[in-house]
C-alpha cells in the first residue's frame, strides 16, 4: 500500500495528481524531505520538518501549511500504514512566480513501504565516483537531481557520485560523506553541505564515544592515507565506502569504525524517534 496526502485528503498514491501548470513540473521547483519510521515512529521528525521549512525559505517558497499541520498529516499517514514506511513531504513551486518568489505553493506527502539497501551494500561496501564540481544550493534540499543522475549514468558499478570541487570533498549526491583518518572523523562543514539529519546523529554518537571530530572539507589527496570512509542518509543509515574512483579506501573492505557507528546508531535510535 502507498498513500498520498494532497489537498487535505489521504488517497491511494496512484489517484493523486498535480496540475501540469505547477512549477515543480514546468521548472523542477520544489523541496522535499525523506523521513523513515522505526517501530512505526518517525526518526527525527522535528529536524526534518525544520529543514523542509528552511529549504522552502532558501528557495523563496511560501509554506502552504504550518509545520504543526504538516506534522499532524505525517503522523496520521504513518498511523494508516501497516508497515515501516518512508515518508516524503514535498512543497511544490505552485502556479505563481512573483518578484522572484513562489507565493502559492502546494504540499503533498507520500507514504510508502521503506526499501533499505541490500545486505551486500553493508557487507561489501560501495564505490563512489568523484566529480569536479559542487552541488547547487547545498542549503536547499531540492527535487532537482538531474545533474547527479546525468553523472551517475556515465559510471559503472557506482553507488553515488561524490562532489569534489577543486579536490575538496563536500558530499555525495544523496548522502553525507565521512572520512576516517589518523583517529579522526572528518566531514564537511555546514557552510558547504546540506545539514544531514543522520549526519547530526553520527557526529553526536562519535563525540559520545570520545572520537575526535573535524568539520572541514577532506581532500581527494587524503584518500590514499585514509583508513575508512562512509556515507549516511535517512534510508541508507551508514554505508561503508571502500573505493572512490580508482582509489581503494584502507584495505578495500568495510572498517571497524564504520561498523561500530552503524551498530551504535541502531542500538541508540530510540533516542531520536518521535
Amino acid at each position: 500500500m502507498a498513500l498520498c496526502f494532497i489537498n487535505g485528503t489521504f488517497m491511494p498514491m496512484e489517484e493523486a495528481s498535480l496540475p501540469v501548470s505547477d512549477f515543480i513540473i514546468l521548472r523542477g521547483v520544489g523541496v522535499f524531505e525523506s523521513i523513515c519510521t522505526f517501530r512505526r515512529r518517525p526518526l527525527m521528525l522535528t529536524p526534518h520538518l525544520d529543514r523542509l521549512a528552511a529549504s522552502a525559505s532558501g528557495a523563496c517558497m511560501a509554506l502552504p501549511m504550518s509545520l504543526d499541520e504538516i506534522r499532524a498529516a505525517v503522523l496520521e499517514g504513518i498511523s494508516r500504514m501497516n508497515v515501516e514506511c518512508l515518508v516524503r513531504p514535498f512543497i511544490t513551486g505552485g502556479d505563481v512566480f512573483h518578484q522572484g518568489c513562489f507565493p502559492a505553493t502546494r504540499l503533498f506527502i507520500l507514504f510508502e513501504k521503506v526499501q533499505k539497501p541490500a545486505p551486500k551494500v553493508y557487507d561489501e561496501g560501495v564505490r563512489l565516483a568523484p566529480v569536479d564540481r559542487a552541488r547547487h544550493s547545498p542549503d536547499v534540499k531540492s527535487v532537482d537531481y538531474m545533474s547527479s543522475y546525468k553523472e551517475y549514468s556515465r559510471q559503472e558499478d557506482v553507488y553515488e557520485i561524490l562532489y569534489c570541487p577543486e579536490g575538496e570533498i563536500t558530499e555525495a549526491a544523496h548522502s553525507t560523506f565521512f572520512l576516517y583518518k589518523g583517529g579522526r572523523l572528518v566531514t564537511a562543514p555546514l557552510s558547504r553541505v546540506l545539514k544531514g539529519t543522520t549526519r547530526d546523529i553520527i557526529l553526536q554518537l562519535a563525540r559520545e564515544k570520545g572520537m575526535k571530530v573535524e568539520e572541514r572539507t577532506p581532500l581527494l589527496s587524503e584518500l590514499k592515507d585514509a583508513e575508512e570512509a562512509f556515507i549516511t542518509g535517512s534510508v541508507k543509515e551508514v554505508v561503508p565506502v571502500v573505493k572512490i574512483g580508482d582509489q581503494a579506501i584502507g584495505d578495500g573492505r568495510p572498517g571497524p569504525v564504520t561498523r561500530m557507528l552503524h551498530h551504535t546508531f541502531l542500538e541508540e535510535i530510540i533516542r531520536w524517534l518521535e
